[in-house]
This record gives C-alpha cells, structure tokens and sequence, in this order.
C-alpha cells in the first residue's frame, strides 16, 4: 500500500513538473541555446560536474552569445545570462522580483542557517534593518584600521618566514592558506571575539567540509533537488536530516559553528547588559543592541541571530580570502600591473606624509583609481561565487546590452520572461571576458551600465541588493601586501583550476587531495 501511495505521490509531481515546464518554456522558445543530452537531466549532470568554472561558457558564448537557453531537469527551460545590461536589471533594478530558487536557498540553509543568506522578501528586509546600523558606510570606514592592522600582521609574519629562505622552494607560499588565517583575525577583531586555537582550526576546516560536499553532486541529488520546489517548506526544512554523506557532513559543519556562534552571542549579550561594551562600536556589540531595541515582533530570533554570526564567521572570511588569492594571482601573472598599483601607493603616501598623517584613510584609498581598478576587475574575472540562479516572481521583459540572435534568425535586445523562469547569471560578464584588462574600468565612466556591487561585478553571494562587503579588506590587504613583497609564478608553473565547488576555489590540476592551493613565489621588497 505504501509503494502505492509513493507511486501516486511522485507522478503527480512529475505531472506538476511537464505542466509547468509546458507553460513556463513558452517565452524562450526562440532563444538559441545547446541540445539537451537528456529530458530526465537536461544539462544539469554536464554543468554541475564541469572541471573547472566556465568550461561550457567558454563554448557557448562565441556560438550564441550573451544570452542563450540551457535545460534544466525534465526539460525545464533555464535563461542564461552574462549580459551587463541584463544582470543590472536583475540584481538591482527589480532585485526584489528575482529570488533566490528554492534550491539556492536551502542549499545555503545547511551551511549558514536561517540567517540573512537565507531570507527572502519581508524576513530579508527585516535582517536587513537589524544589520544595517553595522554596516553603515560610516561604521565601514571605521574598519579600516582593523584591516591595515591585520593586514600588517600577516606582512611581518610573511616577512619572518622569507628572512631565512635561500632557494626558490623556500619563497613559494601558499597564499590561500594565509589569508583565510588572516580574514578570520579580521572577522574575530571585527565582532570582538576571541576563540581558541581548537575554534580556530575548526573555522578552517569548515569551508573544506562543505566544498566537499558541494563538489559534483550525483544523479540521484540533482534529481531530488529539482523535486524540491514542490515539497512543503515543512518538510524541506527537514532535508538537514537525511543519512547521505553530503547531508551529514553539512549538518555537522553548521552545528560546529552555531555552538561556537551561540557562545560567542550568550558573551556578547551579557557584556552589552551588563554595560561593558556600551561603547563597543564592533559589529557584534551593534548588532546585539539594534536587536535589543528592535520591536519584539520584528526581532532577530535566537536562531537567526546565531546564522548572522555563522555567517560572518564561515562566509565573511572564505569569501574576502578566496577573492584576495585570485587577484593576487592575476598580478603574479602580471607584473606590470604590480608596478603600476605600487606607483600609486607611493603617490598617494606620499600625501599622507605631507600632511602629517601615520597612515591611509577611506578618502586615500577612494583615491587609488587604478588599484580599484585591479580589484574590480579581478572580481570580474573570478568572482567567488560564479553561478548565481534567480527566479522571476512575475512576468517581465529582461533588456539586452548587447543583441543576440533568435531561432528564426531576428536579432533581439530584449528577452521577455513569464513568472517562474529560471534565471541563470555567469562568470566573467562584458566584452573580453577571460581577458585580465583593468583598464576597461577607467574607460567606462560614460556608459550607462554598471553590474554588481563594483561596475561588472557578480562578485558575492547575493550580489546587487545583497551587496557584500569585502572590497575595503581586499584592498587594504592589498596595499599591505605590494609595498612589501613581489609576487611571481613558481617556475614550475602549477597548473591551477578554477574549482566550481560552491564557491569559486584555487586548486593544482591533478592534486585536488591537496585541497586549497594557490602556491606563489613571494619575494621582500627591501
């Protein structure tokens, strides 16, 4: 009887699915895109195991575009985006109308919890307005001496370890390894936490178990998570607690971390009672107060205060380290551009000399053009997250910067969409994409388009109206790191891959048991 009733259950899903894969697929119909290898898969088993981000793109954008259909499971149509104009439209001008999936979401749910990352509509707006007084452009500014006194940290640490080096071997270091340390001193300072070694180590690992578990997922997880739009939000919450490898790994990571999160929160609260810190200006102490001020209703719950903590601790630092590793990699590739962005530190030092200032301020660093040119472009390039997938909650017509060509040979600049397409933003977006050219952010102040959070960036996990705001770190890491060291590929030229694992990770090519690995060679500039 019960295989009966699981029979009924899953052919009435699979009607719901052809039923709105039929209604759904009609707007797209003369957009071009690649043959689908599979209805039950459509393309899904092909770009959820590419060896490296932007492997297909790679392919599809010189045959179709900057827009072009890919199938999802049971034949369900995806539009895929790398269009500048498109994106803003997307994430900023009707942000609010392309929610995350039901599967972006939950995925998200069993690394960071309940937190903001999760949230949508009224929920989003409200961890919004509690977070907000935290990241004020004010507070930001704030941070910077916290970003240069880390950043300092590592430069003096890098600098004992190359005092003895005498070969070649001895100055390759793996970048990625050290920054994650060091945003995570970031995070720690920033919240005014301090955790243990063992929490340390703990923090460390958990972005390795996660990719793990993220990497390559099987035939049968693609095919239950295209059910997942179907089932009751009830019982989805429920998924954390299946017995498959991926499930249990994730379930253990979060519980580490809202242990740690929920001890950290307990101190925190206590401290700004009790009135210890009832002038901490850190972002722990600001967001306990606005939450303790907040109406009852409208409060943070427990449980979403903990996913805001986990969240900065886990995503915070993963994603500034993650981000800082590919740009320095780009100007190991790229010496000159090295000494171009020293050039400017020096002239813009120089100034702070002159007027009798230690060190840089906001408005210094607003002034170093060229270098946020480097770091937009870096972004651009290699943004952490590369994949983000939107569904519009009504019906619109998404314009195009640059036209494509339909089906029936007309070339369209603009694309109309029905309420619940499946929208599917890519990596490295504009002309020239896979080229590292910085200059295209100094020669674009007359256009009219700007993507991301920085001009044609799809640089953090929400982008646009969920804007992240690693930018100030990475570049106060930056200017710490080139006027002190030199950086170089290793002469053995470590073939490294972009690993689409979730987020966008820095691997060597047939030693992927080595984990993360960004090995450069680091000289001390004297």
């Amino acid at each position: 009887m019960m295989n009966v009733v699981l029979v009924f259950i899953a052919l009435v899903v699979f009607a719901a699915v052809v039923a709105y894969r039929t209604i759904s697929r009609r707007t797209l119909k003369d957009v071009r895109g690649p043959a689908s290898p599979s209805f039950v898969f459509g393309h899904m088993m092909m770009l959820n195991h590419q060896k490296e981000v932007g492997e297909y793109d790679d392919q599809f954008v010189p045959l179709y575009g900057t827009a072009w259909r890919t199938k999802e499971c049971w034949g369900k149509d995806v539009l895929t985006l790398t269009d500048p104009k498109a994106l803003q439209h997307i994430y900023h001008k009707s942000g609010y109308n392309y929610p995350k999936t039901v599967v972006a979401r939950y995925i998200t749910r069993q690394i960071t919890g309940d937190g903001i990352l999760f949230a949508e509509g009224q929920d989003h707006n409200r961890n919004r307005r509690i977070m907000n007084p935290a990241f004020t452009a004010g507070q930001l500014r704030t941070f910077l001496p916290l970003f240069r006194r880390v950043a300092a940290k590592l430069s003096q640490k890098w600098r004992d370890v190359l005092q003895t080096a005498t070969t070649e071997a001895e100055q390759v270091i793996n970048v990625h390894s050290w920054l994650g340390r060091t945003t995570l001193d970031v995070i720690g300072e920033g919240t005014c936490c301090k955790y243990d070694a063992h929490y340390v180590r703990v923090l460390l690992e958990c972005p390795l178990r996660s990719r793990d578990s993220l990497l390559y997922p099987s035939k049968m997880t693609i095919l239950f998570r295209s059910l997942w739009k179907y089932i009751p939000d009830r019982l989805l919450r429920l998924i954390v607690y299946l017995p498959g490898r991926e499930y249990r790994r994730l379930r253990h990571t979060l519980l580490v971390i809202n242990r740690i999160s929920r001890q950290l929160i307990e101190e925190k609260t206590e401290a700004c009672l009790s009135g210890k810190d009832e002038n901490r200006k850190d972002i722990m102490s600001i967001l306990v107060k606005a939450n303790m001020s907040e109406n009852p209703k409208t409060r943070l719950t427990n449980t979403e205060m903990i996913a805001q903590m986990a969240t900065f601790l886990f995503a915070g630092h993963e994603t500034t380290a993650s981000s800082t590793t590919w740009l320095l990699w780009e100007l190991a590739k790229h010496p000159e551009v090295q000494d171009k962005i020293r050039h400017e530190i020096s002239a813009i030092r120089a100034r702070v000399s002159a007027r009798g200032d230690a060190d840089f301020q906001v408005s210094d660093f607003d002034a170093m053009t060229y270098t946020i040119a480097v770091i937009k472009e870096s972004l651009r390039l290699h943004p952490i997250v590369p994949t983000l997938v939107r569904e519009a909650s009504r019906d619109d017509v998404i314009p195009l910067e640059f036209p494509v060509t339909s089906t029936t040979g007309e070339v369209i600049s603009e694309i109309p969409v029905t309420k619940g397409q499946l929208i599917s933003a890519q990596a490295g977006v504009g002309p020239g994409r896979r080229s590292f050219n910085p200059d295209r952010f100094l020669e674009e102040k007359g256009r009219s388009t700007s993507v991301g959070v920085l001009a044609n960036i799809l640089a953090c996990t929400g982008a646009g109206i969920r804007a992240c705001i690693g930018v100030l770190e990475m570049q106060a890491l930056l200017v710490e790191l080139l006027e002190n060291f030199e950086f170089g590929i290793p002469s053995d030229k470590p073939d490294i891959i972009r690993l689409p694992s979730g987020l966008m990770i820095p691997m060597i090519r047939g030693k992927i048991h080595l984990g993360s690995q960004m090995p450069l060679k680091v000289t001390v500039i004297q």
